[in-house]
Formats: C-alpha cells, structure tokens, sequence
C-alpha cells in the first residue's frame, strides 16, 4: 500500500468573508490523517475547473450564503492520500484518482438519496459552499461520493466534466427528447454550454446555440450546432428558433445562462409539449411566462440540478472515450482573481482549469 508525505500547510485561494477580495494563502493548514473521521478521504490535487457557481459563491449573491472562511471550488481531480481510520467499505484505495464534485456528501439513506436525488439530500454538503473546496492543494472529502477516473482520461480533461459535464448531461438526460428532436441551449458558447451542445449531439439531437460573439459562434459550430443565433444581433429571436424549426418550435431548451431573459424567451419559442430544463442560476431572478400559454401549450418545466454519482460515471465515461471534450485553458490558482473577472464580464470561451502545479 502506497504512502504519502502530507505537510502541515498549503496554497489556497481563501475569501474571508462574503463579498471580501480574494487571497492567495500559502499558510493554510492540511488537516493530518490521523484527523480525519470515518468515510473522509484527503485528496491531494492535481487540477480544479473554475465554475460561475464558484464567483456566485465569493460574492454572496444567492438566497443562501456560503460558509465563511470560502475555499472555493468543485471540480477537482487527484490521489487519495489518507483515508479516516474506521471507514468500512471505501470503494477507493490510497493512490487512486478520483474527482470531487459540488456535491461533496449525502447521507445516502433519506428518501431522495434512495431516488437517485443525492443532490437533494437535506443533509448534503456542498464542495466550496458548505464545505472547503478544491481551489486548495489538499481537500477533504468524502469517499462515498468521490468518482473514480477512467483510467488514461487526463485529469485537466476531466475536471470541467465534474460538475459543468455532468450537470448538463443530466439535463439533457431528462429533458424528454428523442434523436431527431430540436433543442436549444442558450449560453451555448459558455463552460456548461459548449459542452451541452457536445452531449446533446451525442444523443442524436439538432442544436440551435445561442450566445454573443464571433469567437463562441465558431466554437459552438464546429462542435456541431447546426444554427447559431447571436442574442445582441437578433432582431426577433423567437422567431428565429420558430422558422429553423420549421415553424413549430423547439422540443426542448436547456438553459444554462444566468440571465433570467432566456428562460422567459425559451417558454415562447418550445412548441407544444416542449419541456423547459432551468439550469442556469440568475441569483434572486424570477421566472416570468404566461401561465395561459404554458398550459395551452402543455410545457413542461423542470429544474435540474446538478447529478447524482451515476449521472456522474456516466459523464466521465462519454468523455473518456473522446465524445465529448473539454475546451479549456490551463491557468495557475494565483490567477483566479483575472479567472472571475473574465467570468463577471462573460469574455471566456469553454473552461478554465486551475493547475496546482503552476506557479
């Protein structure tokens, strides 16, 4: 059995308080296996995706706050380094890769665990929310909810898939569609966009994409939208979705954007019986449509959040064998503070992944 030298302190990217500027710390302490409860596991990692969900953490702007101090971050891949003494059963072993999501633990036996909604867990604990992240060196987490890498898949690939991969996988999973059908994804061009048109082309669906800017037009094209509609360009959008579709309509839309805009517009243009999946997270926005019209219409609306540790497995491994890829640029954590501001600002195309091993 393999063993690790774990130091006493790290890098961390540390937000005091809700709404505080961002610290790069190089004095944050690892906790020591011997600290550890059964079912933890201490994860040295590699790398970590950078999520808007992470921005929406430091600045404070959703209903519920984080945990303060913030570590940030759920998209990590690494080695499990030490495990808690007294855990019985852990699916992983020292020195195996594994990846850590946003949702970090469940207790695995409520109702909504049983049903495949881990992520509704009334006892859940959330990576870089409830819970230290992974924009650190070490993290701790949980081995029941860990996810084991594919073996060959590298980790820098993978970390994007850890939560914008499989959040999207699970809502195009559920949205109600066949092969052949139409959907669209507004904010196509973004992180969680362009890898949903990927995963919806994989499902045999036809994708309008939608975003703003030349650079996310070719993005979203060349990984297989067959239209692109520019929001700042168009003069009617809705009309647009409509006549690509033949007039009817789409069957589908999967928002992931923040801007609470798409969701009123995606209940115009689905055709009837189309199902709107809520992704994207405005903050304190509402969701605005005609009552008269989603009934007339027979819309379904669902939200979707995040996946469960299939929907995970199952991410991963359409990834690992090259139908969907990550485009992204490797970044040191020292720059997460230029990362969020080119989140704030939407100027970044696909992901962002922090290395730790940059400087």
């Amino acid at each position: 059995m393999p063993s690790f030298n774990i130091p006493k302190t790290q890098k961390a990217a540390v937000v005091e308080k809700t709404g505080a500027p961002l610290q790069i710390r190089n004095d944050w302490p690892v906790k020591q296996q011997k600290d550890l409860a059964p079912g933890e596991c201490l994860v040295k990692l590699d790398c970590s995706g950078a999520c808007h969900t992470d921005l929406h953490a430091a600045i404070g702007d959703w209903p519920v706050p984080p945990v303060t101090p913030l570590i940030g971050g759920h998209e990590g891949v690494g080695i499990v380094v030490a495990i808690g003494d007294n855990t019985s059963n852990s699916p992983v072993k020292l020195g195996d890769r594994v990846g850590i999501k946003w949702l970090a633990d469940s207790c695995l036996n409520c109702e909504h665990c049983r049903k495949g909604r881990e992520q509704n867990c009334p006892h859940a604990k959330l990576s870089g929310y409830t819970v230290d992240g992974t924009f650190q060196e070490y993290v701790v987490s949980y081995v029941n909810h860990v996810t084991p890498i594919p073996e060959g898949f590298p980790s820098d690939a993978a970390a994007s898939i850890l939560c914008a991969g499989v959040t999207v996988y699970r809502a195009i999973k559920y949205s109600q569609t066949n092969p052949g059908d139409w959907i669209v994804l507004p904010g196509a061009g973004g992180g969680l966009g362009h890898l949903s048109v990927q995963y919806a082309r994989v499902r045999g669906l036809r994708v309008i994409a939608i975003d703003t800017g030349v650079e996310k037009k070719n993005l979203c094209l060349r990984l297989g939208a067959e239209k692109f509609i520019d929001f700042n360009e168009s003069k009617d959008l809705v009309a647009e979705v409509r006549n690509a579709t033949g007039g009817e309509g789409a069957h589908a839309a999967v928002v992931t954007s923040s801007a609470p805009g798409g969701y009123t517009q995606a209940t115009e243009y689905l055709r009837p019986g189309g199902t709107l999946m809520c992704v994207g997270l405005p903050g304190d926005a509402k969701l605005s449509t005609s009552i008269f019209f989603t009934v007339f219409k027979s819309l379904n609306i669902f939200g979707s959040y995040v996946g469960n540790r299939q929907d995970a497995k199952e991410a991963l491994d359409i990834a690992a064998r090259g139908e969907v890829k990550v485009h992204f640029a490797l970044k040191p954590l020292s720059d997460l503070k230029n990362v969020y501001d080119g989140m704030h600002h939407g100027t970044i195309a696909g992901r962002i992944v922090l290395d730790m091993s940059k400087k």
